[in-house]
C-alpha cells in the first residue's frame, strides 16, 4: 500500500474517531454540573448503564485514537526511511568543492567622496526660486 494513502486512511479515521470521542464525552452525565447533559432516568437506559457504556466506549475510542497516532507517526517516517537530517555525503561535498578563501584585501578608501544617496536640505534651497530659500520670521 502506497505510504501517501495509509497516511490518508489514518488520518481520516483518527478525525471520525476525535469527533465521535468528543461527542461520548460530551453526552457522559455532568457531575460537576458544568453541561447539564444527560444522565437523566428518562434515558433509553438506567443512569447505570448508560455510565458503563459511556465509559466503555469512551476508553475504546481513546485507545483507537492514541493507535491511530502512533500509526500516523510510524507511516509518516517509514518512508523517510534510515536518511539522516544531516546527510553525510552532501556534509561532505560542501567543504570539498568550496576553494579555501583566504581574507578579503581591504579595500582602498575612495579617492573622491560619493555622492549623497538621498538630496540634502541644501539642494533643496538651490532648487527654489530667488526670495523663497529663506523662510519668513
Amino acid at each position: 500500500m502506497n505510504d501517501a494513502m495509509l497516511q490518508t486512511i489514518l488520518l481520516v479515521a483518527m478525525i471520525i474517531i476525535s469527533v465521535s470521542l468528543s461527542a461520548v464525552i460530551l453526552l457522559q452525565r455532568s457531575e460537576g454540573g458544568a453541561l447539564g447533559m444527560g444522565g437523566g432516568p428518562s434515558g433509553f437506559m438506567t443512569a447505570r448503564g448508560a455510565g458503563n457504556l459511556l465509559t466503555r466506549v469512551t476508553s475504546i475510542l481513546a485507545l483507537a485514537f492514541f493507535v491511530c497516532a502512533i500509526g500516523l507517526t510510524i507511516a509518516g517516517n517509514y518512508a523517510r526511511g534510515s536518511r539522516s537530517v544531516i546527510d553525510a555525503d552532501a556534509v561532505g561535498s560542501i567543504a570539498l568543492d568550496q576553494p579555501e578563501q583566504t581574507a578579503p584585501a581591504p579595500e582602498a578608501a575612495p579617492a573622491t567622496p560619493a555622492a549623497p544617496a538621498a538630496p540634502s536640505l541644501d539642494d533643496l534651497e538651490a532648487s527654489l526660486p530667488a526670495g523663497q530659500g529663506a523662510p519668513a520670521q
